[in-house]
Order: structure tokens, then sequence, then C-alpha cells
């Protein structure tokens, strides 16, 4: 799957209709009809048709606490098997999981950028785009939903795809369970959970404690978190829920990167500057939220969601004392704190029109940021990695107002209509305070407005089968991070930079093999414009610049389901060709002040594979002998604009087995599982236009992990 393709809008037209060819001749005779699958609500697109019906990419998956015997950390556990989606665990807990889909966020260095994440309804993006998903509690969830392709612009801003973690409800009877694991590097986690129904209400509550020494020298972390979601039915149509979630990272090291020969050399490494600075990080955070939903007669609903929280952050970076002697250099230790909240309000109408089923749903959002920001040297005297003096004191506020509508309209037997509209208007502000002969007033604003419609159509040749083609526009704003230093090393920030602007398409095709096998296939193309890339790098900081155009393209096919005989398989798989379209200047050396390096057209956008999966393939159930296999494929990926070098590709293979038994009236499961079985060394991720060449973070090599679980 290396060949370079043009993927224009004939090549996507014939490979649906190919994949449609071959699905439907095997049910060439059945009857066309509609859908007889259960009308569940598909969160997310917020409408309460079947994911099946629905012309867009989604993907639903179940998920068990310990499943497969892993431990339930990362969200990368969950995400097996699922196309378009790259989780990667970077043994970096300083820097949370690196998720891209379909090529966007993949330029993210740390947290979440350019996809949009969100927990029980809840945003874990912030307004400006930047986001984190270590609050996810997997002791407490039911599922993942990941939506792909044009309507996941229908969530705002740096909404390149879509990641929703939802939490189980309440059961009856109650379960309560106990989990430990521990395995290689030292590495253990406990959680409790418990859910039920008392009455009109119904909760699920649970907590865990998580603890390595990490793969890597210099990667010791510690985090606790906690997750409580309580819901009440008032009666009359009437819902209110309530979600309260916390984390706390009390200390993460950061091994930083390492360059090619380091990584070849010892990848358990971490470098001298690692331990010079004690390179760290903290986080601490509290949210809640409420979700209140009432019908209104049979055919509408309202619902309305409020959340608030508190977040913060402290990061001792290895910025050398050289570069802190600039006077507007902004030191070698961050210190974030700062609330965040916002509303989301719509109202959904069931009905007909022209005889045939209608669906809208109307609503407005608003979300809020207010962070004070500081930063200090990372030094004090010839002590290093402490806290020094202030050298940055600001008040970052971001928020964005948008009104969004959708419709959904059966307008034949065989054809539905999918519409949407979303106007978002995103405003940053920040207030200097720290005002000095030397380092001027730096306050500003700038504010980012996008108008993005979309819209799909689906046809149904079989009851089976559905065909389906969408188009959209999405837009991405610069995050506060990218926004923080300027390009001519001036003071201030970078409000000259503009949002990315992309035209989206997609063409799929899904398939019912059987009633309990699903095939799905899509080709995709996003076109972006004003693409952010970096061009410079000063002082251990990047600065950020709008280029041409770029291109992410390509194909994704999963197959999900039952087997026979027991036996089930998750199989995800992904081609995607991200390349920048148009040339451009930049820099690629520390301590670059003017870009003197082209960045040829038709470069590939680094962090992006060409081709990735998993397939994991089970047979078991809660009692007695389960066993199961992963394979997880990635490409070559190239570690800076320029592609100047790559970090090979790999395949890794897992394998688990467990064992369920009765234990009185309660249920004792116990597991072993193995990672990267065949010990390859490769590089989990890579930091992207790292100006010292330190682009790699090795993976773990083979790792193993025992578990027990007891479920009362």
């Amino acid at each position: 799957m290396s060949r370079r393709i043009g993927l224009g809008i004939p090549c996507l037209a014939s490979s649906a209709w190919m994949l449609a060819l071959l699905a439907g001749n095997a049910h060439a005779d059945d009857p066309v009809t509609t859908s007889t699958l259960p009308a569940v609500q598909v969160n997310a697109i917020r409408l309460g048709i079947p994911p099946f019906d629905v012309p867009a990419s989604i993907s639903e998956i179940d998920v068990s606490p310990g499943h497969a015997g892993k431990p339930g950390v990362n969200l990368s556990e969950a995400l097996v098997g699922v196309p378009g989606v790259l989780a990667r665990d970077r043994q970096n807990y300083a820097q949370d999981e690196q998720i891209s889909i379909r090529g966007f966020g993949a330029r993210s260095t740390f947290g979440v950028r350019g996809v949009r994440v969100y927990s029980d309804g809840i945003p874990g993006t912030m307004p400006d785009g930047q986001g984190q998903v270590s609050h996810f509690s997997m002791d407490s969830a039911d599922r993942v939903d990941v939506l792909r392709g044009p309507f996941s612009a229908l969530y705002g801003n740096s909404s390149g795809g879509v990641v929703q973690m939802w939490s189980a409800d309440g059961t009856d009877p109650a379960q309560t369970r106990f989990g430990v694991f521990g395995g290689s590097n030292d590495t253990y986690r406990v959680g409790a959970s418990t859910r039920g129904i008392d009455g009109p209400m119904n909760y699920n509550v649970a907590v865990s404690h998580f603890q390595t020494n990490g793969y890597r020298d210099h990667s010791k972390a510690e985090r606790e978190s906690g997750n409580a979601k309580l819901g009440f039915d008032l009666g009359a149509g009437r819902k209110l829920t309530l979600v309260v979630n916390t984390v706390s990272l009390p200390s993460a090291q950061d091994p930083l990167g390492l360059t090619k020969a380091q990584f070849e050399a010892d990848p358990r490494q971490a470098i001298a500057s690692a331990y010079q600075f004690n390179t760290r990080k903290s986080v601490h955070q509290v949210q809640g939220g409420a979700i209140y939903e009432q019908s209104l007669g049979e055919n509408d609903q309202l619902r309305a969601m409020g959340y608030y929280g508190n977040r913060d952050v402290q990061q001792v970076l290895s910025i050398p004392q050289s570069a802190q002697i600039n006077p507007l250099s902004a030191g070698g230790v961050v210190d974030l704190s700062g609330n965040y909240g916002g509303v989301d309000t719509r109202w959904t109408h069931r009905g007909e029109l022209a005889g045939r089923p209608l669906e809208f749903v109307l609503g407005v959002n608003y979300d809020a940021q207010d962070q004070h920001r500081q930063g200090f040297n990372n030094f004090v005297g010839n002590i290093l990695g402490v806290t020094g003096a202030l050298r940055r004191n600001e008040d970052d506020k971001v928020w964005n107002l948008d009104q969004y509508a959708q419709v959904y309209w059966q307008i034949a037997e065989r054809w539905s209509l999918l519409l949407g509209l979303r106007h978002s208007v995103v405003h940053f502000i920040s207030q200097d305070r720290f005002i000095t002969p030397t380092n001027p007033d730096d306050s500003g604003s700038a504010r980012y407005t996008a108008t993005t419609p979309v819209g799909g159509v689906e046809f149904r040749p079989a009851d089976n089968l559905r065909v389906y083609a969408s188009f959209g526009r999405g837009f991405e704003t610069p995050t506060f991070n990218e926004l923080g230093y300027r390009a001519d090393g001036g003071s201030g920030l970078a409000f000259n930079l503009q949002p990315s602007k992309s035209r989206n398409s997609e063409l799929g095709m899904k398939w019912q093999a059987t009633q309990g096998l699903a095939l799905e296939a899509a080709v995709f193309r996003a076109d972006s414009r004003n693409e952010l890339a970096v061009v410079r790098n000063v002082g251990g900081r990047s600065s950020y610049q709008n280029i041409g155009r770029s291109r992410r393209q390509g194909e994704e096919l999963s197959l999900h389901g039952d087997l026979g005989k027991g036996w089930r398989m998750m199989l995800g798989m992904t081609h995607v060709q991200a390349t920048f379209r148009t040339p451009f200047m930049t820099c690629v050396t520390s301590g670059c002040t003017i870009p003197n390096t082209p960045v040829r057209a038709g470069a590939r956008i680094p962090g992006v594979p060409e081709n990735y999966g998993s397939l994991r393939v089970e047979r078991g159930g809660d009692m007695g002998w389960t066993y199961g296999a992963e394979v997880t494929g990635v490409g070559s990926v190239t570690v800076d604009d320029i592609n100047s070098g790559q970090a090979p590709g790999y395949m890794l293979l897992g394998a688990d087995v467990g064992y369920g038994l009765p234990v009185g009236s309660s249920k004792l499961h116990l597991s072993a599982r193995v990672d990267n079985l065949l010990n390859h060394r490769y590089a989990g991720s890579v930091i992207v236009n790292e100006s010292n060449g330190r682009f790699y973070e090795p993976g773990p090599s083979r790792g193993f992990m025992l578990g027990a679980q007891l479920e009362l």
C-alpha cells in the first residue's frame, strides 16, 4: 500500500461503488426495506437513529474494565481495531497520549490537538482546541464513540475527529468490582468501582491509583483518579445526570526525546539534561457537570448541559540557562492555573415531512477558559531544576459562542439525507502583568469566526447494505501554546496567525454481512489551507506560521463481530497520504531566527504514517477460559517538515489468557498478558520538529501484566 494515488472524486466514487457491488451481489435478491436495527441514540451526531443509517464513519467500542488483561490506564487500550485512529502510548505521562485521526492532530507535542475529546458529554478540549484525556475513567466506562470525517465539524473548532467516552448507567442488580494489576517496570494499578440503582437514582462510582517506574530511565509516574456519575429520574419525562471527576498527577518525570543514535544505542536511556533539570510535570484537575433532559410531548426534547472545572499544571523544562538571558524569555518553568466551564443547550424534534421520518436539532454552545500563566527561570544560582525568578505573568482568556443545526430526513424508501451547519466565534484575550523596561506590555486579542456546513446522503441497495457520501468544511484556530511566541522574536503573542480551514469529503459503505459481523469501508480526502507549521525554534520554544495548502487523503477498512464458535474479531486498517501541497521556508536547527530551509511541495506531514492498523481476535466469556491475540502495525513516520529522517515502521504482537471462576456468589477473573511478544525495538511516537534532533520516544520492550478482578 505504498503506492501514490490521487483521490479525486472519480476515484472516490469508483472505489465506493466497487465495494457496494461486492457486498450487494451476495444479497442481490434481498428486498429493499428500511433498517430493522434498534433506534439507539447516536451520541456522536446527537441523533436518535441507528449508527448503521448515518452517512458518516462512526465506531462504537464497548469498554469492559480489565478486558483482555489490560489495566485500564490509557485510552489507547480501548481503541484496538478502530480504523482512522492512531493512539500512541508515549510511555511518557508528563506529555499524555498522542491521538490523531486521519492525520489530524499528529503534530501535537503534548496532549491532544486537532481532535476534540469528550467525557460523558463534557469537553476535555478547551475552546482554543487544546485537550487531554488523562481524566478518562476506564473503570466506569461503558463505551467509546469515535467520529471521523466531515461531520466532525459539527463540534466546532479543531475537530479533525471526535472521541467521546461514556460512563455506564447503574445496573440492577448492583455490581461492585475490585481490580489489581501488576507487571513489568514496577507498574501496578488498583481500582474499585460500584454501579447500581436505588429507587429513582442510578449511580456509577470509580476510583483508581496507578504507579510505574517507567520503561525508560527518569520516567516514573503516579496518577490517582476518580469518576462519579449519578442519574435521577425526575418523572414526567425529566432526567438529571450529574458527573464529577478528578485526576491528580503529583509527579511525572519526563525523559525527553532521543536522537536516532541515542535511540539505537540504548532506547531506555534519558538524556543528561533530563537529570540536570529534573524535567517533570504535575497536574491537578477537578471538574463537574450537570445534564438535564426533558421531554416536551411525544416528539420534542430539551437538553441542557453545564460544566465547570479547575486545572493546575506545573512543568519543569530543560531549557538551558543561556537561552533565558534574553529579556523576552519566558523561563524554563511553566505554571498554569485556571478555571474553565461552559453550557450547551439543544432542542430535538422528531416527526415527519412529506410522510417521511424527520429529525432535527437546534443548539447553542458556549465554552470559556480563564488561565493564569506564569513562567519562571528553572534555576537559582547554580542549582538547576527549581523554580527561580519570575519571567512571565499574564491572564489568558479564550471563549467560544457557537450555534448549530442538524436535520435528518428519510427522503425516500431507499434514500436519506443528513445536513448540518455550525457558526463559531472564538475570542482570545491576553492581559500582560509582567511589564519591565526590557519587556513591554504584551497584551492583545484576536477573534476568529467560521461557518462550517456539512451534508451527507445515504443510499440503501439492500436491507443489510448502506452506501453514503458526505462533504463539509472545518476549521482549526491556533491554541494559546501556538500563539505564545511570535515568529519575529518580538514581545507579545502571535495574533497574526490565522485559522486553518479545510474542505472534507468521504465516500463509504456499511455492510452487515451477518447478524453479528459488520464490514465498513471509506475513502476520504481533506484539503486544508493556512495549515499551522513550525517556523523557528529558539530557546527551547517553537513559533508557528501559516502555510499555503496541505492534503490528507486515504482509505480505511474495519471488520468487527462474531466469527462463530465463540470467536470474535476487531480489525481496523488505514492508509493515509498526508502531504504539504505548497512549498514554504522553515527553521530546522536550535537558535535559528530566520527561516532558511525550504520544505518542498509534496513533502510528508510529520508524525503521520502512511499505513497503520490493528487486529484483535478473542474467544471466551465471563466464566471459564478466555484467549486473545493482538497485532498492531504502524508504518514509518517522518520526523520533521523537511523529511530529514524517519522513525521506522513496526509490527507488535500481544497475547492474553484469562480464567473466570465463581467464588461463592461472586466472580473472580484472573488474567495474564504479554505485550511486544517478539521484543521488537521501536519508536512509540515522535516529537515532530524537535530542534535538537531528539525526535524519538522509544516504546517498551517485551512486557508482562498479571491481573485479578473480583466482581461482587
